[in-house]
């Protein structure tokens, strides 16, 4: 599909950035995107709560303010209580709050399987719009949320993975916005941004190389939850690991002994996960104590940006 010409249309899916992003007027652009999930717990209001926060997250990816949402809902009304509905919409409506923002509607199916999101719309001056590509070399990378989510959800449905644990360590990172990452990160100069969802660490990596930098990963400065290593250790894994693994065939170069399971934790989706920000090295020292004192307390430097052609490598 070719995207139609249009000056004011100024990110589309050319470069599979995270929501689209149209010029009203020269001092307003209006951003757009939808996401929803499955629920990756079973408790009802941990998971409004998280697939709102989802959701929300690609409005800050862009640089932007998060103003509307509707909700987007599949549920098996003949098969489940109305009542977890309920609890469901509870928890994004009380995300979309504390985001600042509005929930104005939203549109119901029955589906087999629970599914829920939102259709978020945002704001963003058009000369501080944030993308995931633009990163410069020279500039250092910070990632600011742990990562393993996606084998800890799995390894909690087949009992390998205590929940009690992942509510009181993990949920509660997972769900928190990237509002504060954002605010904090916007007072410096930041070149490019995006968020880890789905692809993992390595292919969300590979979409800020673009085609013209190289992206440098410290693989032992990478923030991990507690538990996902070992989860891969006992065999657990996910249905997205093969897949993201493909996707970057022949641009990922891995110079440092990794473990089987270890390499298996740059391929694991995320669910809400945290801004990887690319901005200049002088200014990152100081970017850091300032997200860690915003109390974007995981916010680490892992990695840096150089001369390249699109390519990611882990040392």
């Amino acid at each position: 599909m070719i995207l139609p010409e249009n000056p004011d249309l100024l990110v589309g899916y050319e470069t599979c950035d995270d929501a689209a992003v149209y010029r009203l007027t020269p001092e307003l652009a209006m951003i757009n995107t939808v996401d929803f999930i499955t629920p990756p717990v079973d408790d009802p209001y941990w998971f409004g709560q998280i697939a709102a926060a989802n959701a929300i997250s690609d409005i800050y990816a862009m640089g932007g303010k998060p103003l509307t949402a509707l909700n987007v809902v599949m549920f098996p009304g003949k098969l489940l209580d109305l009542g977890l509905l309920k609890e469901i919409l509870r928890g994004g409506h009380d995300k979309v709050t504390e985001a600042g923002a509005m929930l104005v509607g939203g549109h119901t199916v029955d589906d087999e399987e629970p599914k829920y999101g939102l259709c978020v719309n945002g704001v963003v001056h058009p000369d501080r719009l944030l993308r995931n590509v633009g990163a410069r070399p020279d500039d250092a990378l910070i990632l600011t949320k742990p990562l393993g989510s996606g084998v800890l959800f799995n390894a909690v449905r087949a009992g390998k993975f205590p929940y009690r644990e992942l509510e009181r360590d993990t949920l509660p990172v997972i769900a928190t916005l990237n509002r504060a990452a954002l605010e904090t990160a916007r007072q410096f100069s930041l070149h490019a941004c995006t968020d880890i969802t789905g692809f993992g660490i390595a292919g969300h990596a590979l979409e800020m190389a673009g085609s013209d930098t190289a992206l440098t990963i410290r693989y032992r400065e990478l923030p991990f939850f507690e538990g996902a290593l070992r989860m891969y250790e006992k065999g657990e894994t996910t249905g997205s690991n093969q897949a993201n693994r493909s996707l970057c065939e022949g641009r990922l170069q891995i110079r440092t002994k990794l473990t089987g399971k270890e390499t298996e934790l740059l391929f694991d989706p995320q669910t809400s996960g945290g801004l990887l920000l690319a901005l200049p090295d002088s200014e990152a020292r100081e970017a850091l104590q300032a997200l860690h004192q915003a109390g974007v307390t995981h916010a680490v430097v892992i990695g840096k940006v150089e001369s390249g052609k699109g390519s990611l490598e882990i040392i």
